[in-house]
């Protein structure tokens, strides 16, 4: 095969059957999908031809293609065939039909996409599929195909680093790939913002809404959260969702919280996002976490052995993101010192990624207690025999003793007691626990919120 640069025959059979297609077409025809087309590569057996983007090459190849290989096969004797390619794909730097715009259908308005920048690694066959994120996935790529099985609008909610921004992206990858005529339009809410606060400076809202209502068949938006406190912009996404969905167009949305903690979002704006399927995506579990690590090592040709999957996998058990930042951490450490990780390499990379959690001492719990119980410390510290500051010193003393290694003595110091009154205070909770009260329910809700707040 000729290499672009030495393709002059290329170049001169290409003309040649340019010119009986000129002939045998419409000079409109013509002009708008034959000539901008450009031989790239050519040999005896296949001629490439490049097109200005994905639109305009698939169009071709549905409508132009079999009427090119009759020339191409009557010029070259029937030995030769004619492929189209995206410029994407091909050698040629930049094509003039690039320069100058889109191409679009005769009678068709035209559109532009409003796409943020996409990851190239954010594509379906590089998401991993657990328990924690099998239905967002499965509905990202209904979405994607046009399959209705999960419905036309998808709300998807998630803490950061877990998976929103992959799988939309995912969906648009695809969309571009399989559909690319497909007018879809993904961005931020807080872009959508921006881009409505313009169009009312330039007084330009009617186009900015009919651009979203009318030239849109899929519409990504992520980061709902942001959009609290700003009605303008609420009622105007609110009014473009309600005919998106009434008109049976494709809708996904992304918010850190659920839905019902939006708070500061309109009632009638919240329940039109969740006119469909609402998921959430979980921290993954265990076995997923070690395939995303496996999958991640693999992408950096990293070689890790199962012990130290498992490490990491123990330890990186939230943001997702963290995960990445740790293989490649491991990767450039490994590759500095020349040497294969191994368990104290891969310890002290983590070691740089997860925060110590936060030692709860007696001073923290006291704290703690006061703010449950909205009382304050000088109350807690007083001479006070009131049930309403006797019973949650009681419990701070007794979560102190089970949660430090403080004396009696210590904790006494706390709460301006001496040891007997620390011990009394644990044997009546100990007593209350045991005997199942509602004590029992508010003790064990209580250290829960304390382990919670250790563990972040």
């Amino acid at each position: 095969m000729q290499i672009f640069g030495f393709r002059k025959g290329c170049v001169m059979l290409w003309d040649i059957i340019r010119e009986s297609l000129q002939e045998s077409l419409p000079e409109s025809e013509y002009i708008l999908w034959i000539k901008p087309l450009v031989c790239v590569r050519q040999d005896d057996r296949l001629m490439e031809l490049a097109g200005p983007d994905r639109f305009f090459c698939s169009w071709v190849r549905d409508h132009y293609l079999d009427l090119i290989n009759i020339a191409v096969k009557e010029l070259s004797g029937g030995t030769c065939a004619a492929a189209v390619l995206t410029v994407a794909d091909s050698p040629v730097p930049q094509l003039e039909s690039r320069r100058s715009g889109q191409l679009c259908l005769p009678g068709v308005t035209s559109h532009v996409c409003k796409l943020r920048s996409l990851h190239p690694g954010y594509t379906f066959e590089e998401f991993m599929v657990g328990q924690s994120n099998l239905l967002a996935r499965s509905a990202c790529h209904a979405i994607a195909t046009g399959d209705r099985t999960f419905g036309n609008c998808l709300f998807i909610n998630s803490t950061t680093g877990l998976g929103k921004s992959h799988l939309t992206q995912a969906v648009v990858h695809s969309v571009l790939q399989n559909a690319p005529s497909t007018m879809l339009h993904y961005l931020t809410a807080q872009q959508f913002s921006a881009e409505m606060v313009n169009g009312i400076r330039n007084k330009s809202m009617d186009q900015f809404s009919q651009k979203f209502i009318h030239n849109c068949d899929i519409l990504l938006v992520e980061d709902i959260h942001t959009l609290v406190g700003k009605n303008k912009t609420q009622e105007e996404l609110n009014m473009i969702l309600d005919y998106l969905i009434k008109a049976g167009k494709r809708v996904i949305l992304t918010a850190a919280v659920t839905p019902n903690k939006l708070d500061g979002i309109d009632e009638d704006f919240k329940s039109r996002m969740t006119a469909g399927l609402v998921t959430k995506i979980d921290p993954p579990d265990y076995a997923t976490r070690v395939n995303i690590i496996r999958r991640k090592a693999e992408t950096n040709n990293l070689r890790l052995d199962d012990s130290l999957i498992d490490l990491l996998a123990q330890q990186l058990n939230g943001d997702v993101r963290k995960i990445e930042s740790a293989i490649i951490g491991i990767k450039a450490k490994s590759s500095l010192l020349d040497t294969p990780p191994d368990k104290i390499l891969v310890t002290e990379v983590l070691s740089d990624l997860i925060v110590a959690p936060e030692k709860l001492d007696g001073k923290g719990i006291r704290n703690f207690i006061g703010s449950q119980f909205k009382i304050t410390i000088d109350e807690l510290t007083s001479r006070s025999r009131k049930r309403s500051v006797t019973f949650p010193r009681q419990i701070a003393m007794y979560l102190t003793r089970k949660y430090t290694d403080q004396s009696l003595a210590d904790i006494g110091q706390l709460y301006n007691r001496d040891h007997s009154t620390v011990l009394h205070a644990i044997r009546t909770i100990t007593r209350e626990i045991s005997r199942e009260t509602s004590v029992s329910e508010q003790i064990e809700l209580l250290c829960r919120k304390l382990k919670s707040r250790q563990s972040k």
